[in-house]
């Protein structure tokens, strides 16, 4: 496993409002969402990335404004379609 460590400002610290204890998972989650977002990562790396089970992470999403599920209209339309 890679260990990666940065500086955290203060400031950035004291705006995330959550305890010191609670810094490291929070960031996880928030980089694990967003490379899933971007297509970075799949969600079972990202829920890895984040340390939780997969349906944990899945169920985190809307918390973040992130779609479970990434179709197309035409991808849905042909979905319903076939329903």
């Amino acid at each position: 496993m890679t260990t990666i460590s940065f500086d955290l400002p203060d400031d950035a610290m004291l705006a995330l409002h959550v305890a010191p204890s609670e810094v490291t998972r929070e960031l996880r989650m928030a980089a694990a969402i967003k490379l899933y977002e971007l297509g970075r990562l799949s969600s079972g790396a990202a829920a890895r990335l984040a340390g939780v089970p997969r349906v944990s992470f899945l169920a985190k999403l809307a918390d973040y404004g992130v779609d479970t599920f990434r179709m197309t209209d035409e991808e849905l339309r042909a979905d319903v379609d076939n329903a």
